[in-house]
């Protein structure tokens, strides 16, 4: 999911700062809906809402898969996230880096590949970081369709046990162990480049 995420959230991100009206306006729409309705609601919308259109429309049922629904539904609100991070970063770099590159004679395009993007890669980092562990304990909600994530398990084995506290104990503490874990691995890939910057 992180992955998606990242892919759709730097072409988002990018396109918003699109001078083209056509790449800029579905970008804004897409972050700006995406950011301003609750995730819950819009698993919602994608597992139940897309096989009721689809009955509707053909008079046949559509069962979408769970975990797949997930994925899309998760990277597609990571992405809009990711989009702004992508945007403050971008736009963090001093305008003299566009404006040395393109005297050398790189093109926009070039310049913001080899260049600036580069250089905003690692000032988004500790967001990035933010935004991939709220997304680990966002997929918690994706019980609500069914998807066999940490929490949803827990549940199902409170249902057989009725050991409700020390399971969800267990669940808290295994999304801690998670999340730490990917503290550290963006604590250390701030310190690697911060290294190769000042070598």
């Amino acid at each position: 999911m992180p992955f998606f995420g990242l892919i759709l959230g730097t072409i988002s991100g990018l396109g918003k700062l699109s001078r083209k009206k056509i790449f800029r306006y579905p970008c804004i729409v897409y972050i700006d809906f995406i950011r301003g309705t609750p995730l819950l609601v819009q698993i919602l919308l994608f597992y139940y809402g897309i096989s009721g259109l689809y009955s509707n429309a053909t008079g046949n049922s559509l069962q979408i898969d769970p975990i797949l629904a997930g994925i899309i539904v998760c990277s597609i609100n990571s992405g809009a996230y990711i989009a702004e991070i992508v945007r403050g970063g971008i736009q963090s770099i001093d305008k003299g880096q566009m404006e040395a590159a393109r005297s050398l004679g790189m093109n926009e395009r070039l310049a913001m590949r080899e260049i600036i993007l580069p250089q905003a890669f690692r000032r988004i980092i500790p967001p990035l970081g933010n935004e991939f562990i709220a997304l680990l304990k966002d997929s918690s909600l994706l019980a609500v369709i069914g998807v066999h994530e940490l929490l949803k398990s827990g549940q199902l084995y409170i249902s057989r046990t009725f050991a409700a506290f020390p399971v969800y104990i267990a669940v808290a503490l295994m999304y801690l162990l998670m999340t730490i874990v990917i503290s550290r691995i963006v604590a250390y890939s701030e310190r690697r480049l911060g290294v190769s910057d000042r070598n």
